[in-house]
């Protein structure tokens, strides 16, 4: 599959990672000079410097032939234009990253498809809908819908709370809650990302990664020594796109919310804009002010300013004053495994959330390329579907030579979910979820292979 990437910037770049990692045929376009040096040096990708909305280097990429264009610059207008120059010359399809979420209006008079453009990510809207599942899962530093919401894949953290499995094997904790099934597809340990298996032992300070039945999920954290706390009363720091759609979307007869804007005739703009918010002027990188709003009584603190480094200091400070629950917004994904490890709670990204948008898009159409990639942990998700008289339909899972940075997690059998465990024998007529480092993708492809 051919696949032409234009703007090589923290979304284009991890794309291409994931994509070149499945040894596809991936052309990165970029007019900034060091963006095309990153890729080159790091990917295995060809790179071409240029303008990506200019006739002559898409041409002299060969746009015609892709399979996919993938438009993701910064700025809509180049995407919109690029997207319209790869239609002309024949691309059969088109992604294209559009902030300004009014293209997409109804009452638009610029419409994307004018432009050739098949498909619509909005990086605003995809990191709301990650931080709202945060925000319903107090409890996690990462939540994750799969099989249509019916599995989960909640980020837990293992520590004082979690003494039940603590220096416990992991076969040893599953027959001790065998009234119900879940399965741990990675653990995060300090930097270090683990795929499990049986014999694995939690350690303090891990942070787990767990798939479990949405209607299982109070079973999980009862075995985990944690509450399954709901939230209540959030507040958001910082007025940018995020952080008005969260609070035109997260108020209701249960929830409160309050906006807090450190910019006075802006934070005057939106309390006039939004109607079930209480919008307020502060610094949430100032305690007193913090402590003057009772920051210990907030279940969800969310921390979604232009600045990275005051979503930080915002998150860090409402942690430690009492906040029950920390979301930051942190726009440099290499950042994201070091915060984990601080602690500061969940943190999200944009760009990163607007990645697995991009490679959802592609698996509706493309089997065996990553459904989801992870930042804070070095772990891909793929689908499967064996074929017939693959090793993967002889014999249980446990008895094949299975990569051991690799772990088969999800079984689909007409609609018909169940987790993997070790005795599983998969079929022709299913789909399986395997949670892998890239470097297993390979050797699993001959086992789901005839």
């Amino acid at each position: 599959m051919k696949v032409i990437i234009i703007g090589g910037g923290e979304v284009g770049f991890h794309v291409a990672k994931a994509l070149s990692e499945e040894d596809y045929d991936i052309t990165v376009i970029d007019i900034d000079p060091f963006k095309c040096r990153r890729a080159s040096e790091n990917l295995d990708v060809i790179v071409v410097e240029g303008n990506g909305a200019s006739p002559n280097t898409l041409t002299e990429a060969h746009v015609g032939e892709a399979d996919y264009v993938l438009c993701l610059t910064r700025v809509d207008e180049v995407n919109l234009i690029a997207s319209q120059q790869a239609h002309k010359l024949g691309a059969n399809k088109i992604i294209a990253r559009l902030r300004n979420q009014q293209y997409t209006a109804n009452d638009s008079i610029i419409r994307p498809e004018k432009f050739g453009v098949d498909v619509v990510i909005h990086p605003e809207k995809a990191a709301c809908e990650e931080i709202i599942r945060l925000v319903k899962h107090p409890y996690a530093v990462q939540a994750m819908d799969f099989e249509a919401g019916r599995l989960k894949m909640l980020g837990i953290h293992i520590n004082g709370d979690s003494r039940r499995i603590i220096d416990k094997k992991l076969d040893e904790i599953s027959l001790k809650n065998s009234h119900f099934k879940f399965g741990v597809i990675a653990v995060l340990r300090g930097q270090e990302t683990i795929v499990p298996w049986s014999d694995f032992i939690f350690r303090d300070g891990d942070i787990g990664y767990f798939i479990i039945k949405t209607e299982d999920i109070e079973n999980l954290l009862g075995a985990l020594g944690k509450k399954a706390t709901e939230t209540h009363r959030v507040m958001i720091i910082g007025g940018s796109k995020i952080g008005r759609s969260l609070a035109n979307d997260l108020p209701s007869e249960d929830v409160s919310v309050r906006l807090v804007e450190n910019n006075r005739p802006k934070a005057g703009q939106i309390s006039h804009s939004i109607d079930d918010t209480m919008t307020i002027y502060g610094d949430g990188t100032d305690i007193e002010f913090l402590k003057s709003e009772n920051i210990q009584d907030v279940d969800s603190f969310i921390s979604v300013t232009e600045n990275e480094k005051t979503n930080l200091i915002a998150g860090l400070l409402a942690k430690h004053l009492g906040a029950k629950q920390s979301i930051i917004h942190i726009s440099t994904t290499e950042y994201i495994p070091t915060i984990q490890e601080i602690g500061v709670g969940a943190v999200i990204s944009k760009n990163l959330s607007t990645v697995n948008s991009i490679l959802k898009e592609l698996h509706t159409d493309v089997t065996e390329i990553p459904v989801v990639t992870f930042d804070e942990i070095d772990v891909d998700v793929i689908e499967f579907q064996p074929e017939p008289n693959s090793p993967v339909t002889q014999r249980p899972l446990k008895e094949l030579n299975f990569p051991k940075d690799s772990i088969v997690g999800i079984i689909n059998h007409h609609g018909k979910i169940r987790i993997a465990h070790g005795t599983s024998i998969l079929t022709e007529d299913d789909t399986a979820l395997v949670f892998a480092k890239p470097k297993a993708i390979n050797k699993l492809k001959k086992l789901f292979s005839a």
